[in-house]
């Protein structure tokens, strides 16, 4: 008889049932399966290759992680829903194809929403093989982080098993604050007439107790930071830059707001996102200097920089540019994409494809 077969039949232990409940227990944690987005997606907004990463463009023509034609060069914008151009009205004018255009250099979308930092690195060691020579690797992200910081919080409170029990669900129902797409299945006469004669009962929210917004902001600013040093590690040996820019959140980099961002605030007041309630005490501007510090210190030495500060350099920075707190439209793409071309001296190299102005460094 084996230790194990032994111990199966030890006086009262029950291995079985245990390890049952174990494995039953391992639903509380967050998935690890990358999963990124629809692959072959079609749209006159949104196109994904066979990999489910979005189209950038550069030259007039469209590029991805399955699709790099002959380009000898690529460089990588990296990131969540913002770098992926949640927001943006076509392939052509999300950030990745904004720095297309203007460095005359290939930039393809390696951005997944809802991906953290661990991820991100992730969907660059699944794909790496496919991109062949990098140049720049730009990580447009850390706001996805601090989301999952809370949202491991809520994994192990008092209502986990009920929200592990629907957790794909869950995480459809925020989506990073987007609303639901689709068209409206109109209702029968009898749901309508009985939806009228219903009572109204708003719907239930989870309580959901987290801890302080500091904490979680310095656990999150650990996390990128580490992160960061295994991609300098990783990328040591090749040719590639690597650079670090916080995204901007609303509420980090203005003082005052434009009147369509604000009435776009006062909406989602109204009904705030899952995402926005995974974020919550961390809109203080206040609190946001230290988070970047704290990342930029654990990351050194990889350059990094805070596009809440940098973004007010642009001349379109009192326009309308965001559509949710930390989504942008095809204004503010561009407008972030100038201002990471300048401030990393992009337009100035030499590039074969094309002739492009330099732009004053901000």
């Amino acid at each position: 008889m084996t230790a194990f077969d032994a111990a199966v039949h030890a006086p009262g232990l029950s291995l079985p049932q245990d390890y049952q409940r174990f494995l039953q227990l391992g639903s509380r944690r967050a998935p690890h399966t990358l999963h990124v987005h629809e692959c072959g997606y079609r749209s006159g907004t949104i196109n994904t290759d066979a990999l489910g990463l979005r189209y950038s463009h550069c030259a007039g023509k469209r590029f991805s992680a399955a699709e790099r034609g002959g380009s000898a060069r690529v460089n990588l914008l990296v990131g969540g829903s913002t770098a992926l151009g949640i927001g943006a009205s076509s392939d052509e004018h999300t950030v990745a194809s904004h720095l297309s255009m203007l460095t005359g250099e290939v930039w393809l979308s390696l951005a997944g929403c809802g991906l953290n930092a661990s991820q991100e690195l992730l969907l660059f060691l699944t794909h790496q093989h496919r991109l062949g020579e990098v140049g720049h690797v730009v990580l447009l992200s850390g706001l996805n982080t601090l989301a999952h910081e809370a949202l491991g919080e809520v994994l192990l409170g008092p209502q986990a098993a009920q929200l592990a029990s629907a957790h794909q669900q869950y995480l459809n129902s925020f989506n990073e604050g987007m609303p639901p797409g689709g068209p409206v299945r109109r209702a029968s006469l009898w749901q309508r007439v009985g939806q009228a004669l219903a009572p109204r009962r708003p719907a239930p929210e989870p309580d959901w107790c987290l801890s302080a917004p500091d904490k979680r902001l310095a656990r999150a600013a650990d996390s990128i930071g580490r992160t960061l040093c295994q991609w300098d590690r990783m990328l040591a040996g090749s040719h590639a830059t690597l650079t670090f820019i916080l995204q901007p959140l609303l509420p980090w980099c203005r003082e005052t707001l434009p009147s369509g961002e604000q009435t776009m605030l006062n909406a989602l007041a109204q009904q705030p996102s899952n995402f926005d309630r995974l974020l919550q005490g961390a809109f203080d501007a206040e609190l946001h200097p230290a988070f970047f510090r704290r990342i930029k210190s654990k990351a050194d030495p990889v350059p990094c920089y805070d596009m809440n500060s940098m973004l007010s350099s642009s001349p379109v920075f009192g326009a309308d540019l965001f559509i949710d707190r930390l989504h942008l439209n095809d204004l503010g793409n561009n407008a972030l994409a100038k201002v990471i071309t300048a401030k990393l001296g992009l337009a100035q190299e030499k590039h074969a494809q094309r002739k492009v102005t330099p732009i004053k460094l901000v």
